[in-house]
């Protein structure tokens, strides 16, 4: 039987997921870190009257990063706050259609809504390489900014690769085979057309 090789969409959307998926478990992490610093500058405080604000700011630079960079992955493995009252008592069919209309018509335009709004405030703080305002505090308030952009890049690559693999699993539904069994469509021309056609057959979602 001859193997066909993944089309450039296919291996785009795997690497996007890979991506996501290897940065949140770096940054989940950062979780044992923050809790060991947080409990550090307790002890510090109260336990030996001395405290420095760089320590007390890199607590909260860890918290941003965890939640802004895991994010994307907390949503590729189902981890995010759901909404679910008949959800997951719905057929395949019904919650991968969710999930790629969800996927089109909030999350993509909201990421780029993001980023387009977060640009310019991210780029002039980057300009003066923006600093804490604190005596002693940390001088990377511009990095922590950053992750603002970092947040809507990271969803629409994860948004890229869910695309795909709602749109795989719809096809496959349709053609009455289980949803891992058959591969995508090795042509990424043809993704407009899936969508189009996955939108004439959601009419007869059960």
């Amino acid at each position: 039987m001859a193997v066909t090789a993944p089309a450039p969409a296919a291996r785009d959307a795997d690497v996007a997921a890979r991506l996501v998926s290897w940065l949140g478990r770096a940054v989940s992490w950062l979780t044992l870190v923050m809790t060991l610093m947080t409990f550090g500058v307790v002890v510090l405080r109260y336990g030996f009257n001395l405290g420095w604000i760089w320590l007390q700011e890199s607590v909260t630079y860890l918290h941003a990063m965890i939640f802004m960079v895991a994010a994307a992955w907390a949503w590729q493995t189902d981890d995010h706050v759901r909404v679910d009252i008949v959800y997951r008592e719905r057929s395949e069919r019904y919650r991968n259609t969710v999930n790629l209309a969800g996927t089109l018509i909030f999350l993509v335009p909201f990421s780029l809504f993001l980023l387009l709004i977060g640009w310019d405030y991210v780029a002039a703080s980057g300009a003066t390489l923006a600093g804490s305002r604190e005596a002693g505090g940390l001088p990377l308030v511009w990095l922590l900014k950053s992750l603002i952009l970092t947040l809507p890049a990271l969803l629409l690559l994860q948004s890229w690769s869910t695309a795909r693999q709602c749109i795989k699993n719809l096809r496959q539904l349709k053609a009455g085979a289980p949803a891992d069994e058959i591969d995508t469509e090795t042509d990424p021309r043809l993704f407009v057309a899936q969508l189009r056609e996955i939108g004439i057959s959601s009419n007869r979602i059960r």
